[in-house]
This record gives C-alpha cells, sequence and structure tokens, in this order.
C-alpha cells in the first residue's frame, strides 16, 4: 500500500494551507494555540468561513452541500487546520448528526434539517450519556411514550441525559430514548431530534477544574416531541446509535491536534531549563518524548490505512476504537508532558496568563497558563465516546470473536 500522497493531493494540501493563511485569523489561531476558550461566536465564525467556501460539511456528499472530498482530502485538512491553529470543529450537528440523517432520516428530514446544520440556524448537543448509561448506551432509561390527543401524534419524553457538552448554546439535541421497556436493551430504543427550548426541558451546568462550563446535565419532564422528529425506525434507534458513534471515535482519535500539541512540547521543551540544560537534552524527558513521537507516526500510519479502506469503500469497524485507544493516550501523554515540563508553574490556573504582554514572572512561562487545565480536561479522551475498556471489548469482539 502506497501511503505517500499524490501529486493532486500535495496540490490540495496547498490549496488548504492557502485558504488558513488567508481566513484563519490570527486572533482565533492564538486562542486555539494558546488553550483559551473558544465563545460561541468564535466558532460560529470559523463555520461561517468554512461554510462560504463549501468546507464545512467536508465529508457530506456534494447533493447535501458537502465539497465531495476524499478520506484523503479530509484527513489532509483536517491536519492542516490543527498545525495552523484552526478551531474544531463543534462536530454534534456536522460531523454526527449529519451522516445519521443522511443515511437514515427520511428526504423531508434531510431537506429540512441539514441545511440548518450548514447555516448555524440550528446548534446540536448529544444527548446519550445517562448517569447509569455511559459506555453502556443500551442501559438508557430515559423513555419517549407515543401518544395521540387533540394536537396530533407525539411522544412524551421523561428522563435525564448527563455530560452533555456545550448544551448550554444548543437550540437542539438528538436523544436516544427507549420507546419500548419490554424488549431486549438494544431493540427498545429510538433516535429523537428534540428543541431544548419544549416546555419541560431543565439545564444543569456541571462545573469542570478549570471553573469552566462546558459539559452539563440535562432534565426533561412530560416533554412532547412531534413523531416526525424521529429518525429512521421505532426501536431502531441502536442502528442509528453506532453508525453515529463510528464517526464520533475515529474523530476522537484526533491526529492532527496530536501533531500540534506534539509540536508545542517541542517548544516548551527547548524553552524550559533543568540544571542549566533545555528539558529537552534531559535524557529521561527525551526519552519520553521520542516514545510519543514514535507512537504517534504509528498511529498517523494506522489512520491512512483506514483512510485508504475508506477511500476503496469500506467502512470502518475495529479499527475506530484502535485509532480511538491509542489517539487518546498519545494526546494525554503529550499533555502529561508539557504539564511535568512546566513544574511548579503548572499549579495555578491564572487566566490573565494567556494573554500577550502578561510579564512572565513570577507565573513562569505562558504556555505554563493551561497545562494543568489541559492536562485534568482531556482525562476525559479516553471515557467519552465509549471508554477505552469498552473499546478493547468491541476490538476482541470484532476481530476475535470472544
Amino acid at each position: 500500500m502506497d501511503l505517500n500522497f499524490t501529486p493532486e493531493e500535495e496540490a490540495f494540501r496547498a490549496e488548504v494551507q492557502t485558504f488558513l493563511k488567508d481566513k484563519l485569523t490570527q486572533r482565533i489561531a492564538n486562542i486555539v494555540k494558546s488553550g483559551q476558550r473558544l465563545s460561541k461566536a468564535d466558532q460560529d465564525e470559523w463555520h461561517a468561513v468554512l461554510n462560504t467556501l463549501g468546507w464545512y460539511a467536508n465529508h457530506w456528499p456534494q447533493e447535501w452541500g458537502g465539497p465531495g472530498w476524499s478520506a484523503v482530502q479530509k484527513f489532509i485538512f483536517d491536519h492542516e487546520c490543527a498545525l495552523a491553529g484552526g478551531p474544531r470543529i463543534v462536530p454534534f450537528g456536522v460531523n454526527m448528526l449529519g451522516p445519521v440523517l443522511i443515511k437514515y432520516g427520511n428526504e423531508a428530514q434531510k431537506r429540512y434539517w441539514l441545511p440548518r446544520i450548514l447555516s448555524g440556524a440550528d446548534w446540536w448537543c448529544q444527548g446519550y450519556s445517562e448517569p447509569g448509561a455511559g459506555s453502556d448506551l443500551a442501559s438508557v432509561k430515559t423513555t419517549a411514550v407515543r401518544v395521540t390527543d387533540e394536537t396530533g401524534d407525539h411522544y412524551i419524553v421523561n428522563g435525564q441525559k448527563t455530560w452533555t457538552t456545550q448544551g448550554q448554546h444548543a437550540n437542539m439535541i438528538f436523544c436516544l430514548v427507549r420507546t419500548d421497556r419490554e424488549a431486549k436493551a438494544q431493540e427498545g430504543i429510538s433516535f429523537l431530534l428534540m428543541d431544548m427550548n419544549s416546555p419541560g426541558v431543565e439545564l444543569r451546568p456541571i462545573r469542570t477544574l478549570d471553573g469552566d462550563r462546558e459539559v452539563n446535565e440535562v432534565f426533561f419532564t412530560d416533554v412532547k416531541v412531534p413523531v416526525e422528529n424521529l429518525v429512521g425506525e421505532e426501536n431502531k434507534g441502536w442502528t442509528c446509535a453506532k453508525y453515529l458513534l463510528t464517526y464520533e471515535r475515529t474523530g476522537i482519535a484526533g491526529v492532527g491536534f496530536s501533531v500540534a500539541a506534539l509540536e508545542k512540547l517541542k517548544v516548551v521543551a527547548s524553552k524550559v531549563q533543568r540544571n542549566g540544560k533545555p528539558l529537552a537534552q534531559d535524557p529521561l524527558f527525551a526519552a519520553r518524548m521520542a516514545k510519543v513521537e514514535i507512537d504517534l507516526e504509528n498511529m498517523k500510519t494506522t489512520n491512512l490505512r483506514v483512510i485508504a479502506s475508506v477511500a476503496g469503500g469500506g467502512m470502518p469497524g475495529a479499527e475506530s476504537s484502535m485509532l480511538k485507544i491509542r489517539g487518546t493516550e498519545i494526546r494525554q501523554e503529550i499533555l502529561s508532558l508539557i504539564r511535568r515540563a512546566m513544574g511548579p508553574y503548572a499549579l495555578p490556573f491564572n487566566e490573565a496568563a494567556q494573554y500577550e504582554g502578561y510579564a512572565d514572572e513570577p507565573l513562569g512561562p505562558k504556555e505554563a497558563a493551561t497545562a494543568a487545565a489541559n492536562y485534568f480536561n482531556y482525562r476525559k479522551l479516553s471515557i467519552f465516546g465509549g471508554s477505552n475498556e469498552i473499546q478493547k471489548n468491541i476490538i476482541s469482539k470484532m476481530i476475535l470473536g470472544l
């Protein structure tokens, strides 16, 4: 298998680099590279820039507004964006729900919801995890009971979702709900689209260690949802869920983000002094840097193999779980090394220290400002999207038949 890019693909890489140079503002790139928090307005701004060029939904087919890129072109775009400091595309609408609607939605759903994802008219969040159903999504207990009254056919939804990322910005949520309590776990689940402004929906923030409100709890009390918002067949939502998770897990691998983080680690290790020498020259630290770089290069090769398979008409199976495991472990190790490099300077989280003009002393290098916050925040990588332990079970079943 030839894993080198063709001349056409190298030309595309140059096109992407030119686009990023011209359209990615230095302000937003600085926010991303320094580990600061992007506002909803920042993310909307970047999405609009991409959508103007038709690059926002870069894995959608052209008939629904995508650019018709190959899997390799998408890999190149994601990789170059990460290196340039481009914001991560908020995945819930365009990368998760979009593919599900294209594959399982009816014509009316596609024509209504897909353009609204592209335009930003709807901001989506994900309603999968529950207090008793995280990696074991088949255990969801949020119920949806179908009723008919004077207003028509609809579902009445009751239950709770948790770890709802950026739910505070969302006006819509796609949910796994139980529509048949008597059926076997996976056979009694449906996939519903719900308006977050509906009566009976309550959102409560979950504060993370750095004080941020990134995740939330969502409570549903007798929430009415039109039957038209059911995607696919009733009680067959597990099929949609598995399809969506394949996209999510491959994205969590974050090859481009790991490459960018490794470059930052190298800069930090060259600046920080230990015993009068750059930390990069310390044998033990240098060995850990070398190992994670080797692991990252191996994962890049595996990722390209999966891309080649997809380009040939295949679909990621166990490979998406493999990428999820290794990708999250590598990103966590790089963030751990950055925090270690900062030493005691990584202890405080001083938001002001992230910005230009803030004196290095007494808080140390500017890179230290978010070192601990990012390290702790991204411990979640090996948990969400199905914990790494669950991914190992999936690999065992799919490859070894265990």
